[in-house]
C-alpha cells in the first residue's frame, strides 16, 4: 500500500497531481492532512501512475487512528478530534482550552452560526459546520438564542478570522473563550461529514490542551465511555429554573426588537430548551407568553388559565424527557386546550398521543431542509435540528401525518383534530433559516380563536 506522499510523488508533485485529478491544490492539501485520497479519484491515479488498485487501498477514505506519540503529532497541530473508533482528526485549536466529549453532528447552514451555537437543542453535541467560513461576522448580544450556549464545541474548515460586520461586538474567538467552548479548525470537514453520513453520528472528544500534550488512547477511551444521547434527558439541563413572562417581539431592521403591548391570547410555553425567537414569534402573533420549566405538571400549566399551550424544542431523547412530560401533556389534552409543538415538543406530543420515537442515523441539522405539506403539496424550506423522529407506523387512530421530509421520508408533522393539537418536527421560527413556516404560529392563533368561539 502506498502512502499519499508516495502517490503524489509518482504523479509528479502536488500541482501535477491536482491537474491530473482535475482538482485544486486545496484538495491536495486536504489529502495530505487526512492521509487519504477519496475513492472517486482512484481511476485517474491508476491511469496516470500504472499502480494496481491494491496499492491504493491504504489511501481509502477511512481515517486511521493516530498514535499518541509526540513525534507523530502533525506539525503545527494544537488540537485533535478523536472519535470512538479511534479515528483522529488533527487541526488548530481556537476558543477556550479544554477537552469536551459529546455526540458529533454536522450542520449544513450557511449563516447564523451564533444562533446555532446558542440553540439549546445542541446540548450534548459538538457541531461540525459544513460551511467553511465560520466566524466572519463575529458575534453580538442580539443573536443569542439562549442566555448561555449549550453546544460543547465546534469544528470548522477555515481559520477563524476577525469579525467583519457592523453588528459585531466580539470576535467568535473571544466569544468562545468567554463561554468556555473549545473549537478546532483546519481539518477536513467534508471527510468528517461523510463519516457521519455513512456511519451515523459518533461520540467523540475535542481536545485543545493548553500544554499541547495529547494521549490519543485516553481520549479514545473517553469517547467510547460516553453513553451517547440514547436514553439521555437533557431538557432538565437547559430548561428555565423558574417561570417568567415574555413580551419581546421579533427583530426588525433599524428598530431592533419590539414589544407586544396588546396581546389577544394567553399562552403557556413549556420550556424543554426553548429558543428566544420562538417566544418572539408567539408574541408577534398576539400572545402574552408565560414560560414554565420542563417539569411543569398539567396542574401547573392549567393554573395559568391558558388559551393555548406551546411545547418547545429541546435536546436529548424524547422517551427520557417523556417520563415526566407525557403526563403533563396528556392532562392539557384532556382539558381540550389547543396545543402546538415543535421539534422535541413535536416528539413529546406524539408520545403523549400514544406513538413512539426512534433515533435517526444522522439527524437533520441545517437551514435548508425540504419538507412537504401533504394537504397542499407545498414544499417548505425549513430550519431543523433533531436527532430523533416520530415513528409513523406507531401513530394511533385519530392522529394523521401532515408533513414529511423530502430528504429521507421521515415524519415532519402530525395533527390530532379531535384533541385540538398539532405539531411539526422543524423550526418555524428559523433563526437562523428561512421564514417559509412562520404561518404555523398564526395557525395556532386560529385554533385558539376557534376554541374561544366554541366555548363562548
Amino acid at each position: 500500500m502506498r502512502s499519499v506522499e508516495d502517490i503524489l510523488a509518482l504523479l509528479g508533485g502536488a500541482e501535477a497531481a491536482a491537474a491530473k485529478c482535475q482538482v485544486g491544490t486545496e484538495a491536495i492539501r486536504k489529502w495530505r492532512q487526512a492521509k487519504s485520497i477519496p475513492a472517486k479519484h482512484w481511476p485517474a491515479i491508476l491511469a496516470a501512475t500504472g499502480l494496481a488498485l491494491s496499492d491504493l487501498t491504504g489511501a481509502s477514505p477511512q481515517i486511521q487512528e493516530t498514535p499518541s506519540m509526540p513525534s507523530d503529532i502533525p506539525d503545527g497541530a494544537t488540537a485533535v478530534l478523536v472519535l470512538d473508533d479511534g479515528s483522529a482528526f488533527w487541526g488548530w485549536g481556537f476558543g477556550a482550552h479544554g477537552t469536551s466529549v459529546a455526540e458529533i453532528c454536522f450542520n449544513t447552514g450557511l449563516t447564523g452560526y451564533q444562533e446555532t451555537l446558542t440553540d439549546p437543542s445542541y446540548a450534548g453535541q459538538i457541531i461540525n459546520f459544513t460551511f467553511p467560513h465560520i466566524g466572519i461576522v463575529g458575534t453580538n448580544v442580539e443573536d443569542m438564542e439562549a442566555a448561555t450556549p449549550a453546544a460543547r464545541g465546534l469544528i470548522v474548515k477555515q481559520d477563524v478570522t476577525e469579525a467583519a460586520n457592523y453588528r459585531a461586538t466580539l470576535s467568535l474567538q473571544e466569544w468562545l473563550k468567554r463561554h468556555n467552548i473549545p473549537g478546532i479548525c483546519g481539518l477536513d470537514t467534508r471527510a468528517l461529514t461523510a463519516r457521519i453520513r455513512d456511519g451515523g453520528a459518533p461520540n467523540g472528544v475535542l481536545s485543545f490542551p493548553a500544554d499541547g500534550r495529547f494521549d490519543i488512547a485516553a481520549l479514545t477511551a473517553q469517547a467510547k465511555a460516553w453513553p451517547g444521547l440514547d436514553g439521555m434527558d437533557l431538557a432538565k439541563e437547559v430548561t428555565a429554573r423558574q417561570s417568567y413572562k415574555w413580551d419581546e417581539t421579533t427583530w426588525s431592521w433599524g428598530k431592533g426588537f419590539g414589544k407586544q403591548i396588546a396581546p389577544r391570547h394567553r399562552v403557556v410555553a413549556v420550556d424543554y430548551g426553548a429558543k428566544r425567537n420562538i417566544l418572539r414569534c408567539l408574541a408577534d402573533a398576539g400572545c402574552a407568553v408565560t414560560v414554565l420549566p420542563a417539569t411543569a405538571t398539567a396542574e401547573d400549566i392549567l393554573r395559568e388559565k391558558p388559551d393555548g399551550v406551546f411545547l418547545s424544542n429541546g435536546p436529548g431523547d424524547p422517551a427520557a424527557t417523556g417520563v415526566y412530560a407525557m403526563p403533563a401533556i396528556q392532562g392539557v389534552l384532556d382539558a381540550q386546550v389547543p396545543v402546538f409543538g415543535i421539534c422535541l415538543g413535536h416528539q413529546l406530543l406524539a408520545l403523549a398521543l400514544g406513538a413512539k420515537t426512534y433515533k435517526l442515523d444522522r439527524g437533520h441539522r441545517g437551514a435548508n431542509q425540504p419538507v412537504q405539506d401533504l394537504a397542499t403539496g407545498k414544499v417548505e424550506i425549513t430550519s431543523q435540528n433533531h436527532g430523533f423522529a416520530v415513528d409513523d407506523k406507531s401513530l394511533p387512530e385519530g392522529v394523521s401525518i401532515t408533513h414529511i421530509s423530502l430528504f429521507d421520508g421521515s415524519n415532519e408533522g402530525i395533527a390530532a383534530p379531535g384533541r385540538n393539537a398539532f405539531s411539526v418536527q422543524y423550526h418555524p421560527e428559523a433563526s437562523p433559516g428561512p421564514s417559509d413556516s412562520h404561518y404555523l404560529f398564526h395557525r395556532f392563533v386560529g385554533m385558539m380563536d376557534k376554541a374561544k368561539t366554541t366555548t363562548a
